[in-house]
This record gives structure tokens, C-alpha cells and sequence, in this order.
């Protein structure tokens, strides 16, 4: 029997500041690389739902005849995805479940497609959690996953209190057990977790209008002060106690400035599941393609 996995450390934390992030995520732009392999009827698996915005475009486009079932490990977050799912009345049937992605309670190839957005940079172990979204993937299956690369995030003008931000955030997220420059990893990660059949592409998000600069920068000072994130780097003696206001104040700089512009970079991968492996023969190691 395989020993149990440790548990994930979300470093954001599930706080309004960081749920408004999340509202604004649309399959359009955060998986149009797994468009093309949507189709009616297709049962689907959403790790790591968060506010359930992209859930709900997953459903449409598999249709009445299609089922998606979506997971998270914060069971409140998972009530008000429900809810919005709900609001939006989608096409196919949408279930919610709390769910780790290191061990998750579905049956061997019971869903075509198996997808998580921005959630392996922040496991424990993002190889086991491939091994274990391959497993619950049907033959003919796709397993697609998007992580951002902190390590390619860019912007200008320079305020020097980003560059502090930026230090901080990858500190504390590697501290908590994760890899925030997990974009660049995911083919690897795929390669370890024993896909043979991998695509690998990379899209990005800029952040350059009025509005845009506002949102986003808007967002992060809110961020560094009233989140998880804000007081842990404090707590544990990252950052001076006064240091997140004045990371805030530098996001607020960079908002105001009329020519600010914004970018980072996303890997993805479309990895295909060949054979079907049932639990006995997963535990014995024999490989999978």
C-alpha cells in the first residue's frame, strides 16, 4: 500500500482579495488550449474548481449530455462555486466535491478528460498527482494542466517594491511546499508521472490598459495585506512587519503609471492516456503505455 501523501499548502490563502482573482478566469482564457478536445457528452474532472467561473464553461461545452464533476479542497469554496454554477444554469450536470488531488475517490478511467488550472505549482507532489489524474483518465483520454512561471513575470516601470513581492511570494510558496515556477516543469513532471504522449505549449497574460492596471494592481495590494500570504511572510520573519504596506503601495504605484505594463508566462500540457491500468496492476509499478 503506498504511503499517504502530505497535505497541500495553499500559500494565497481563500480570501475575497484572492477568490476576485479567481472570478475572472473563463476557459477562453485560461484553457484554450484544451478547447479543441472538448466535445458533447464527454465526462470531465475539474481539479482545483476554486469560484467554479471556468467549471461553468466546461459544462457548456459538453453539453446536457455531458458530466463534470469539480473539486477543491476548501469545502467553503466549494459552496459558492455551487452557487455561481447554479446562478449560470449549465448545460451538462456539475457535481462538487471536496477532493485532494494526490488521492482522489473515483473509479480507474471514469472520466475523458481530467483538468487542473494553476494547482500543481502549489502540491506536494505534482508527479504522484499526474500518476493520480492519469488513473481516473478513460483510454483516449486527456489530462490538461496550466501553471504560471513566477520566474517570467515582467513589468514596468521598475518599482523596486515588486521585485521585493515577487522574492517573498517564491520564498513562501517553495517554504509551503510548492513551485511557483511550475510552468516550465510541467512537461517533466508529465514525463515522470510516465505519459509518453505529451503536448506541451505556453500562453501568457498581460496586463497593460487603464482598467487593466487598476484590476490587477488593485488585486495584489489587497493581497500582500489582508491574505494569507500577507501575514505569513511577517509571521515568519520573511518581511518586516510594515513591509506588505509598502509592497501595497508600490502595486498602487505601478497602477497609476500611464504607460505600466504587465506579463507572465503559463506552460500547459495536453498529456494522452493510452492504456487503462486497473488498481492492482497501477501498485505493481508496470507502466502504463
Amino acid at each position: 500500500m503506498s504511503a499517504p501523501q502530505p497535505a497541500a499548502v495553499y500559500t494565497h490563502g481563500h480570501q475575497e482579495a484572492v477568490l476576485r482573482s479567481h472570478r475572472s478566469r473563463t476557459a477562453a482564457d485560461s484553457a484554450a488550449y484544451l478547447l479543441p478536445e472538448l466535445r458533447p457528452g464527454q465526462a470531465v474532472l475539474d481539479i482545483g474548481c476554486g469560484p467554479g467561473t471556468i467549471t461553468a464553461d466546461l459544462a457548456e461545452l459538453v453539453g446536457p449530455e455531458g458530466r463534470v464533476v469539480a473539486v477543491d479542497t476548501s469545502a467553503e469554496v466549494l459552496e459558492r462555486a455551487a452557487e455561481y454554477v447554479a446562478g449560470r444554469g449549465p448545460a451538462a450536470e456539475v457535481v462538487f466535491e471536496q477532493a485532494d488531488v494526490h488521492r482522489l475517490p473515483y473509479r480507474d478511467g471514469e472520466f475523458d478528460v481530467v483538468h487542473a488550472h494553476q494547482v500543481l505549482q502549489h502540491v506536494a507532489d505534482p508527479v504522484a498527482a499526474l500518476r493520480e489524474m492519469r488513473r481516473v483518465t478513460a483510454p483516449g483520454g486527456v489530462v490538461a494542466a496550466r501553471d504560471v512561471d513566477y520566474a517570467s513575470m515582467t513589468w514596468f516601470p521598475e518599482v523596486p517594491a515588486l521585485d521585493r513581492w515577487l522574492e517573498l511570494y517564491r520564498r513562501t510558496a517553495r517554504a509551503n511546499g510548492g513551485e511557483p515556477d511550475a510552468g516550465r516543469r510541467l512537461l517533466s513532471w508529465a514525463r515522470a508521472a510516465g505519459f509518453a504522449e505529451v503536448t506541451a505549449s505556453a500562453t501568457t497574460w498581460t496586463y497593460a490598459t487603464p482598467e487593466q492596471r487598476a484590476w490587477w494592481g488593485g488585486m495584489w495590494a489587497d493581497r500582500v495585506t489582508g491574505t494569507t500570504l500577507g501575514r505569513t511572510v511577517v509571521e515568519r520573519g520573511y518581511a518586516e512587519p510594515d513591509e506588505p504596506e509598502r509592497i501595497a503601495a508600490g502595486w498602487r504605484e505601478w497602477s497609476a503609471a500611464g504607460d505600466g505594463w504587465f506579463s507572465m508566462l503559463h506552460g500547459e500540457i495536453l498529456a494522452l492516456s493510452l492504456i487503462h491500468i486497473s488498481e492492482p496492476t497501477r501498485q505493481a509499478e508496470i507502466s502504463y503505455d
